[in-house]
């Protein structure tokens, strides 16, 4: 729960980010920023991601036998190992921004985004090892904090650095001479708020270790440095490299919606101020910048139930407990669902009076990102349910799953894109997202049910289900009856999202009996 909520804090804030940075920018400095994140995600993928948990389960399993010395050890191991792996992706990035700009996106506009954002793997990999650390002494809080503290800094030094940029264009510009479009400054200051929301979290753990006196001796051995980095690469390495495929899909991505719009057209045509050869980019800026940042808000929050999850089923699969682990399966799977599934309903019928409120400066951009963020949604549920599966996959034994199935899910995302792409425009790249995710998940939960012996209760799911479907009806019924009235735009979304909150929780309660009441053998 310490998570979830500092999960839903920090994405908050990255949407408070996010939201008026593409007010400023536009579909085309959108695409910039975009660009940047799409080779820095999967290089901060491949050496940050699987770092804390790697660190957690070693933490935890020396902790749980007294061994503190040892676990002290393993910090100050994993700090050098991973600090090295993150001075290395680092100067990648550094090394890469102006090809990768070139070559991905046909300039160099983007180049300085992508160089000022190379110090974030760095820091990232020094915060994740003193997450995982203290997450594996059973102590939540310092993740938590820390991820506020960065969407906290991210949210506010990124909107004040790009704010300038725009407002003295001339100012800077010098600085960056393969930079000819402010928009391209304007989304490396925002992209600079990143780094120094990374460096800001890297700082907290310094004042931390000031005051915080960690627990000493419990035996006379610890394990050696060669035993430590062995251990700790091998256990991160499989879910780095799963994260690594999950972040290729931003690639694909931005390559086939540039190429197939280049080569194919659009169905859209270029607003006022944007040329003919400036739309591919416009196009694949306000997707990445619009679309997909609603898309991701609530699997980030459900991210954090993967933890919780692993620990659970884990515990119940070593001690053999078969009923602790089919209610630890229920639970997390079915926490996901009464989350992702209001909220997907929600997003689907309001999604046109959601993107005008959200981006009123750039209509052109809004409108065009309706019917994608429709199809974006049965992707947006699935995505949700299969990361805390991800987890459990790891907790019965099967680390190396995930990866797989996250090469086959983005083969298939590929595929479809190069085949909707050309028929439906930027539609068909949030289609083939939601056929790959559901891909995905159906390949997930069936090697977990085969890899558990967990037998899953349905109809708990179905009646979510039915009571997200009558959230969404009512809320749709509530937005036309609102609009039809002239209220105004957040009248009309807040009175649709509290009769459909309010009509969703009613159903949950009056069904609750089942949810609560269902065995196995239903």
């Amino acid at each position: 729960m310490i998570l979830m909520i500092s999960a839903a804090a920090a994405k908050l804030m990255g949407a408070v980010f996010r939201i008026p940075l593409t007010n400023m920018l536009g579909g085309i400095g959108m695409s910039y920023f975009s660009c940047a994140y799409s080779l820095f995600m999967p290089v901060y993928a491949l050496t940050v991601t699987g770092i804390s948990s790697a660190v957690a389960r070693m933490t935890a399993q020396s902790a749980a036998l007294g061994m503190y010395a040892n676990a002290a050890k393993l910090r100050r191991e994993a700090l050098m190992l991973f600090s090295a792996a993150g001075l290395a992706g680092s100067l990648l990035i550094l090394f890469l921004a102006k090809p990768f700009s070139f070559y991905f996106t046909g300039s160099t506009e983007a180049a300085a985004a992508v160089t000022l954002i190379a110090p974030s793997v760095l820091f990232g990999c020094i915060t994740a090892v003193e997450r995982g650390y203290y997450e594996g002494m059973s102590n939540m809080y310092p993740t938590a904090v820390s991820q506020v503290i960065e969407g906290t800094i991210r949210a506010s030094a990124g909107l004040l650095l790009c704010s300038f940029v725009t407002a003295h264009p001339r100012t800077l510009m010098w600085l960056f001479p393969s930079v000819t479009d402010i928009r391209g400054v304007a989304a490396a200051a925002g992209i600079l708020g990143v780094t120094f929301s990374t460096a800001g979290a890297v700082l907290f753990f310094g004042i931390i270790r000031l005051f915080h006196r960690a627990p000493a001796g419990g035996e006379p051995h610890t394990m050696n440095r060669r035993t430590v980095a062995r251990e700790l690469f091998f256990t991160a390495l499989p879910v780095g490299v799963s994260a690594l495929v999950t972040n290729l899909t931003a690639l694909v991505d931005m390559w086939t919606v540039i190429w197939s719009i280049s080569h194919f057209g659009s169905r859209v045509e270029a607003p006022p101020g944007i040329s003919e050869s400036q739309l591919p980019h416009f196009i694949y800026g306000s997707f990445a910048g619009i679309a997909l940042t609603v898309f991701s808000l609530v699997p980030s929050v459900t991210n954090m139930l993967g933890k919780g999850a692993l620990t659970c089923i884990a515990s119940a699969r070593e001690s053999g407990d078969k009923e602790a682990l089919e209610r630890g399966t229920m639970q997390a799977l079915l926490t996901s669902v009464v989350i992702a599934v209001p909220s997907a309903a929600g997003i689907f019928v309001l999604s046109p009076q959601i993107l005008d409120f959200l981006y009123p400066r750039q209509t052109d951009e809004a409108a065009m990102c309706a019917a994608p963020l429709r199809y974006l949604m049965v992707g947006m549920v699935c995505l949700c349910v299969s990361y805390p599966l991800f987890s459990m996959l790891q907790a019965v034994g099967k680390p190396a799953a995930p990866l797989k199935i996250m090469l086959v899910g983005t083969t298939v995302k590929l595929i479809c894109n190069l085949l909707f792409i050309p028929f439906m425009g930027v539609d068909g790249a949030a289609l083939s997202t939601s056929v790959s995710y559901v891909l995905i998940l159906a390949a997930a939960l069936w090697i977990y049910l085969r890899a558990s012996g967990v037998r899953l209760c349905f109809s708990p799911f179905g009646k979510v289900f039915y009571a997200g479907a009558m959230c969404g009806g009512s809320a749709y019924l509530t937005a036309c009856a609102t609009e039809h009235l002239e209220a105004p735009l957040f009248v009309v979304i807040g009175g649709s999202a509290a009769v459909g909150g309010l009509v969703y929780l009613l159903l949950l309660r009056a069904l609750s009996a089942g949810l609560k009441n269902c065995s196995c053998g239903d």
